[in-house]
């Protein structure tokens, strides 16, 4: 088994256990204190009709929540959210439902992107930058292909 199928192992278990037990029981807090900023997200399966939790790296700017679906992953939760688009979203703070939507403006991806990767603990530089001094160009030449998710809350 390759390092990579071996992390992605340990982070479905983590996940599994770990971090979407602790948000269904309210202590999102706590692993946002350890881990950054995270969610989980609640999505209806497009295969099976059942709803998947997920947590992934999130930032709150204007009244919308981003996350993007990374590059190194396959995103069957990515793939689900655009069969169906109705999530339940786990925050720190409660739990809320909402409608995603992919973002096709480039600004709106540029500032989503950038908030994220600053918000991610030790992932924030996970592609080769610093999100808080990287210049515009570098930040959208080394996310390019990354999808970026606004979800309005309701």
């Amino acid at each position: 088994m390759n390092n990579r199928r071996l992390l992605r192992a340990f982070f479905r278990i983590i996940n599994r256990f770990l971090i979407v037990p602790s948000y269904q029981n309210g202590l999102g807090k706590v692993v946002v204190k350890l881990a950054g900023d995270i969610m989980v997200l609640g999505i209806i399966g497009r295969k099976t009709g059942k709803i998947r939790y997920t947590p992934v790296s999130y930032a709150r700017l204007n009244e919308m929540i981003y996350c993007y679906q990374g590059r190194e992953m396959k995103g069957q939760w990515y793939l689900n959210l655009l069969a169906d688009p109705h999530v339940t979203v786990l925050l720190p703070e409660g739990t809320f439902s909402g409608h995603a939507k992919e973002v096709s403006d480039a600004a709106e991806r540029l500032m989503a992107m950038r908030a994220i990767l600053k918000g991610s603990g030790l992932n924030s530089n996970m592609y080769g930058f610093d999100p808080r001094t990287a210049p515009d160009d570098v930040v959208q030449k080394k996310t390019e292909g990354i999808h970026v998710i606004r979800i309005r809350l309701y």
